[in-house]
């Protein structure tokens, strides 16, 4: 499906309105943390978090840790697996988008696991216009990011992940329109992450009760451009818990919350008011222009620049919960729910997916998303992962 764009709007598209100055004296009109691109960063890749409301970063590890928290990979069972994960993305609009996620990791001696990704979104064909709606051809938009990863136990109980990625984002290649140019953009970025994992299991009767606590500092990187002005990238804090219980071994039961901020800057908010003369002046009452901003004081001042002060920077926070149930390691059943405040974005939805374990090697998992808001273009979206995990060479054999 093609879609008729001006140039400047490819940009917006991913940017939004969000790094432009607003002019509203109304303070009862949420702000949105400014507006940062490469927003298919930020969206959950697998099946299984999906459907568990996008909750991962304290999850019971597996390949796809590498997008939710890579320290849980230096406690992984397996010796080595891969994972792949398809999702059609705003289905109800067009039907050529789509995200691909491809993971493996490699265990190392001593409580040490390498990892790598590529996260890669198609944004489908777009026929490309100028101001005056003259024909500048048709591109297929697209947008990558690849990753490697490094995790390590520091104890018997807390590991620390490191990753490192290239981005890249193409959403028009290189045209000119209405005076101004579109041109791919890259950058560089990296995220740290941190998991705690304690309780108790007994091996012979299967009886467990176990705990997770994971933090996850994402996409801390430059900022990026497309031939004019520059972007904060979608940094991301995630802080995680997760609780598992199981009675005999053959019933498992995963409790899972997480908690997640974007650490960007809240763009320039303009106010009317009327001076002591009558007559009507604006003013800047928060933020500042992206250009004015650096890195460091861009993304942690994030945590106290919203207008209305600290109830306004609690709005910024969505909270993603999943409760999974697991019968003899084979089936799973996972529900969740995903909320954001109204005064932001708004999202907010309820999902559900099932997975399934052949010869303990093989996995399959399905996840579909149904919003709370009415004509939400995220309606219809599922997503499908494969994968596989070894513990050794034989065990395909057996």
């Amino acid at each position: 499906m093609k879609r008729i764009l001006a140039v400047l709007s490819i940009t917006f598209l991913h940017l939004g309105a969000l790094a432009q100055p607003v002019n509203n004296s109304d303070k009862t009109i949420g702000r949105i943390p400014a507006g940062s691109t490469l927003a298919f960063l930020n969206i959950a890749p697998d099946a299984r978090s999906a459907a568990l409301g996008d909750a991962g970063v304290a999850a019971t590890p597996d390949a796809n840790a590498t997008y939710w928290n890579a320290s849980k990979l230096a406690f992984i069972e397996q010796d080595h697996g891969l994972s792949l994960s398809y999702t059609p993305w705003l289905g109800d609009l067009t039907d050529d988008m789509f995200i691909g996620y491809l993971t493996g990791f490699k265990k190392l001696e001593k409580g040490q696991t390498i990892a790598g990704s590529l996260h890669y979104m198609n944004n489908g064909e777009i026929d490309l216009r100028d101001g005056m709606g003259g024909s500048l051809g048709n591109y297929n938009s697209k947008e990558l990011a690849l990753s490697g990863t490094y995790s390590r136990q520091l104890s018997s109980k807390l590991a620390l992940g490191l990753t490192l990625k290239w981005i890249y984002s193409n959403l028009a290649g290189n045209n000119v329109g209405t005076g101004a140019s579109v041109k791919p953009a890259n950058t560089a970025a990296g995220d740290i992450s941190l998991y705690y994992n304690d309780g108790f299991k007994d091996q012979t009767s299967g009886k467990e009760f176990t705990y997770g606590l994971g933090l996850t500092f994402s996409n801390f990187g430059g900022k990026i451009s497309y031939g004019s002005g520059s972007y904060f990238i979608p940094t991301m804090l995630r802080l995680g818990g997760r609780i598992t219980y199981s009675g005999d071994g053959i019933h498992k039961f995963n409790l899972l919350l997480d908690a997640n901020k974007h650490m960007v800057p809240t763009p320039p908010y303009l106010e009317n008011y009327v001076d002591g003369n009558g007559n009507t002046q604006t003013r800047v009452v928060a933020g500042r222009s992206m250009a004015d901003l650096g890195l460091m004081k861009g993304v942690f001042g994030s945590f106290s620049d919203a207008p209305d002060g600290f109830s306004e920077e609690l709005s910024e926070i969505a909270v993603a919960t999943g409760l999974e149930y697991i019968y003899h390691d084979v089936f799973a059943a996972r529900v969740g729910y995903f909320g954001q405040s109204e005064k932001k974005l708004g999202h907010s939805n309820v999902s559900f997916g099932l997975g399934a374990k052949f010869k303990k090697t093989f996995n399959v998992d399905f996840a579909y998303m149904i919003p709370l808001r009415q004509a939400s273009p995220l309606a219809q979206t599922w997503r499908l992962t494969l994968g596989f995990a070894l513990n050794k060479a034989t065990d395909v054999a057996e």
